[in-house]
């Protein structure tokens, strides 16, 4: 086999269109969070994954997030947030956000695998283990995924009012829009 070969062989992400691989991930302020599962009053959910307590990018879009929320749930969104930081890490973290949606913590390497994120070994400043790099999915009402947007850098991510835009265009029953992306040979 060729690195060409290797490379297309060795790297998994997730496919608009197919079914979201839900999972739970331990909920800050208790209980478990299911990601793919919008919770009641929605029927989509939007799933961001962010980099964690050590990034300031990260909290930075979080906040952004507040004040858009309503407009997310309007269009029937549930709008979570998880990171692979612990849940004091995370406590920190969310102290500067006071998010108003769901937050998840401790995203397994497996799991982040699952989602077809990209993987990051910390510089010793960041943390003491492996984290997500961003990654937002937004699955519809069939659990099957309508956005993916992965990156490998936090500062390459969708901005969230363009999404609240984009969502509206196509949850519009008059625009039909289909999930794009989904060309195969």
């Amino acid at each position: 086999m060729n690195l060409f070969e290797e490379a297309i062989m060795s790297a998994f992400k997730l496919s608009a269109g197919e079914k979201f691989p839900a999972m739970s991930v331990a909920k800050f302020g208790g209980g478990e969070l299911q990601l793919g599962k919008p919770a009641e009053g929605c029927d989509w959910q939007m799933v961001i994954v962010y980099r964690g307590k050590h990034c300031p990018l990260c909290t930075h879009y979080l906040k952004e997030l507040n004040p858009l929320l309503a407009a997310y749930n309007e269009l029937g969104v549930d709008v979570v947030a998880v990171s692979s930081d612990t849940e004091e890490r995370a406590k920190e973290q969310l102290a500067l956000v006071e998010p108003e949606f769901a937050v998840g913590f401790g995203l397994t390497v497996e799991q982040m695998k699952a989602l077809g994120l990209y993987i990051s070994t910390p510089r010793p400043q960041e943390s003491d283990s492996v984290f997500a790099e961003p990654g937002l999915f937004i699955i519809n009402g069939d659990g099957n995924l309508q956005v993916v947007d992965i990156s490998n850098t936090p500062f390459t991510r969708p901005n969230l009012e363009s999404i609240i835009n984009g969502i509206r265009f196509i949850r519009n029953p008059d625009n039909n829009y289909p999930i794009r992306g989904t060309f195969t040979e």
